[in-house]
Order: C-alpha cells, then structure tokens, then sequence
C-alpha cells in the first residue's frame, strides 16, 4: 500500500481538524525523501504550523527544510497573482493591475478562483522539473480540514462547467483531469479513533466516491499500545506481598483497564472503517511523549518500517525460477 501510494506524484492528505493530519503530512513527506525522492510539503494553513516547527519563515516558494525535504505555504491569493504574471504581459500593467480596486473586489469575490489555482499551484510544481536536481519529485498537500478540502476538490469541474472552453476553464479540466488520474494523484485520508472522526472520515470517503476521488488509504493516528491483557491485569490484583497494598494494586488495575479499552475502541473503529469504505486501513502508532520534528521523524520512521515489511511481503509473494 505505501509502495502504491509513494509512486504518485502528488498525494492530498485529508483528515477533521486535530487528528494529526499536519504531523503525517510531513512524517509522509519525510518517508518519501528517505526512499530517495524529492518531496515539497504544500501547507494550505496560513498560519503555516509545519513552517514553525522546522523553524522557517512561512513562503510562497519552496524553502529547503531538510536534505531532499521542501515546504511551502499554499495561498490563493499568491497563486492566482502568479497566475496572472504567466498571462498578462508588462511589469507596469499587472502591477497597475494588482493595484486596482476591482481587482481587489474581484479576489475577493471569486474565493472559487483562488481555491482552483491552488491545486493550479500543486500541479504546476508537481510537474516542474529542475536540471539541478535529478530525480523523482513528490508533493505532499496537507489540505484544509475535510469540509473545506471538499470544497476545494470540486472547484476544478465546478469551474470547467462554469467557464466551459476559456482558458480558466480549460485550466480547470486539466486539473481536474490530472486529479482523477491514479497514477499521477492520490488522496489519503488521517483519522483518530475518536466517534467524530470516524464519522467525518466515513463520511468523507463516500462523499468523494461521489466525484471519483475514493481515496487510496486512510491513515489511523494515534493507535493505542499495549503490552498486556487482561490475564496479566488478574495477575496484577492477585499478587501479594509485604510492600504491596491492595489499594494501590486495584489502581494500576484500573489504569491497564483503561488502556487496554482504548486499544479495544481502537479495533472497533477500524473494522469500521474496512467495512465502511471497503479501502486499506494503515495503522500509525501513538507517541503520547513526543512532538514537533521529534514526533515527524519518529511517525516517518514507523512507516518506513511498515514499507519495509510490505517489501519483503511482495518479495516472497514473487515466484521462483
């Protein structure tokens, strides 16, 4: 599954605000620049969080955060008015342009302009090739929270219908086109084991079924841990000894208790996810200690493990001669 979703050029991670959507965007990212391709992490959050935790100014163009690891901030209003430098001819005319009161009434206007030169933007880059840097490249968009990302993904057939055979239109086919095609774009989706944000994800993944946007693989964050079961929960109450007290035996009771029902939830809201969606399920697990980079490097590492284990799986699947 991750081999699959690694081979596309662009990947859209979708997730409900607070799932962790922004830590595996990167952690996804970081995955691909240790497998050897180039990856640029597209954040649409203008705030740009992944931009703080590398410790960079937020920017419209790609700044090199790490080696083969690049972010940048999404902004509509940016790539639209790049947009417009690659059309409109004359420095002095688009900066009369950009200047102008209807151009700012029109911005504002039209947020559906904006949203289709992001993902404009995400494909413009996801095509650009340098000669200086040789090898695959990879962009890694962490989108908007699911609602907005919706929107966002509909615009390029909403603005085809609208704008038919102009050029803005015949812009938004393209998009819209090389969107829906698996071998260049995939979605994935980040999820928690929390009932919203199994209901927002269900719920997402049939909503882009709609449009032919399925996505390739929902991501479970956070998957609880544990190194026990109830067997050793009965074990712990029962044991005796002239430091141990009862009180406090029945308390860690009660705390490995907890634990192993998150772990059991967990389960639960998984095979959910299977039979609802009928896609891959790819377990990420929780780090409750960590943040930041830290947690970045760590989510990667998992994964590249997980890669690891699914490319010894397809070796031995392969026949012999």
């Amino acid at each position: 599954m991750l081999n699959e979703i690694l081979a596309r050029r662009v990947l859209i991670v979708l997730g409900k605000g607070g799932v962790g959507k922004t830590t595996v965007s990167a952690a996804l990212a970081r995955l691909a620049a240790m497998s050897g391709a180039r990856a640029l992490i597209m954040e649409c959050d203008g705030r740009a969080p992944l931009a703080a935790t590398f410790g960079v100014a937020p920017s419209f163009v790609p700044a090199e955060v790490a080696p083969n690891l690049a972010l940048m901030t999404l902004d509509g209003r940016a790539a639209l008015e790049e947009y417009l430098r690659l059309v409109v001819p004359g420095r002095m005319l688009l900066k009369a342009v950009f200047a102008s009161r209807l151009y700012q009434f029109f911005v504002q206007a039209a947020p559906g302009l904006r949203e289709l030169m992001m993902l404009g933007k995400v494909y413009h880059e996801a095509g650009h090739t340098d000669p200086k840097l040789p090898g695959r490249r990879i962009i890694i968009v962490d989108a908007p929270a699911s609602g907005q990302a919706m929107s966002l993904l509909k615009m390029p057939t909403a603005a085809r219908s609208t704008f038919g055979d102009s050029v803005v239109g015949k812009e938004a086919g393209t998009i819209s086109q090389t969107m829906r095609d698996r071998r260049i774009s995939a979605i994935v989706q980040v999820t928690t084991a929390d009932s919203l944000s199994i209901s927002e994800t269900i719920e997402t993944h049939a909503n882009l079924s709609r449009i032919h946007l399925a996505p390739a693989a929902v991501l479970f964050n956070r998957m609880p841990r544990s190194d026990f079961d109830a067997e050793d929960i009965s074990a712990l109450t029962n044991r005796r000894g002239p430091h141990l007290r009862k009180k406090d035996l029945e308390h860690l009771a009660e705390l490995a208790r907890s634990e192993l029902s998150r772990v059991s939830d967990a389960r639960k809201a998984i095979a959910k996810i299977r039979a609802e969606t009928g896609g891959p399920v790819l377990e990420i697990a929780e780090h409750g200690d960590l943040s930041g980079v830290a947690l970045i490097d760590r989510i990667a590492a998992d994964l590249a493990l997980a890669l690891n284990r699914e490319n010894e799986a397809a070796a031995r699947a392969m026949p012999r001669h």
